[in-house]
């Protein structure tokens, strides 16, 4: 049965943007390794930036360990490490930059979201190219986005017809933690649940059982896949919609 057959169908995945705090990243680990609710939680992992000292070593170690428990993405600052949203121009340099530097070490990321749910047509473009499926459009604004801010809107998966004519399939976010925590109570969930949480939320306690609680309950209430398997079945069938009709200000 493909997935957009299915009643409701959930995946989730993890902005993985501390991959060098060793506390951090072995709580991640254990999470991935645990599979709460069933999930293969894909690891959108942000690059090492040397920039900042960043090891790139151990970095390409703890993503080929993550691409072993589930998708792999790529997941772009394009600030700084603590800084994601970018400040200049060259966006979609940037995460073709990055993406040809994972390729070139050996790595397959499939998935892509833009730090801080930024988007715009070159990162969109950028992101056809590598052949990625980009998950940073949102269901609903991000709430701390002031007026003027680029970010995108989807609700459901697409095809995204892009000004150059290349199209790129796009996966929707929908709900964080404290959102999935309120749509279970109230028994409101959509066709497609895509659950994000930040690798960073795994050293609160309550965070870690809010976790593995919702997601347990989630798995109870809709069919648990993959964002890799979602993207073969779904997007073959997914309707074509303009960039136009996807970016946001």
């Amino acid at each position: 049965m493909v997935a957009t057959s299915r009643e409701r169908y959930a995946v989730v995945s993890c902005h993985v943007e501390r991959p060098l705090d060793d506390e951090v990243w072995a709580r991640f680990a254990a999470l991935q390794e645990a599979r709460p609710g069933g999930f293969a939680v894909a690891a959108l992992m942000r690059p090492a930036d040397a920039r900042h000292g960043e090891d790139e070593d151990i970095w390409l170690d703890r993503a080929r360990d993550a691409a072993t428990r589930g998708p792999l993405g790529h997941h772009t600052h394009w600030t700084a490490p603590d800084h994601a949203r970018p400040t200049a121009d060259g966006t979609g340099e940037l995460v073709s930059e990055e993406g040809s530097r994972l390729r070139a070490s050996g790595l397959a990321p499939t998935l892509f979201c833009g730090g801080g749910w930024y988007s715009d047509v070159t990162v969109a473009q950028a992101c056809a190219e590598l052949r990625y499926v980009d998950c940073t459009p949102r269901a609903s604004r991000p709430t701390y986005l002031p007026a003027g801010e680029r970010w995108a809107s989807l609700a459901e998966p697409a095809r995204i017809q892009l000004p150059s004519g290349r199209e790129l399939g796009a996966i929707p976010t929908t709900h964080s933690l404290g959102d999935l925590a309120r749509a279970l109570a109230r028994r409101e969930l959509p066709r497609l649940v895509h659950v994000y949480f930040h690798d960073t939320d795994l050293l609160d306690r309550r965070r870690r059982a809010l976790l593995h609680a919702g997601l347990r309950l989630l798995a109870r209430r809709a069919d648990v896949v993959d964002l890799d398997a979602l993207a073969a079945e779904a997007l073959s069938e997914a309707p074509r919609t303009p960039w136009d009709d996807v970016a946001r200000l």
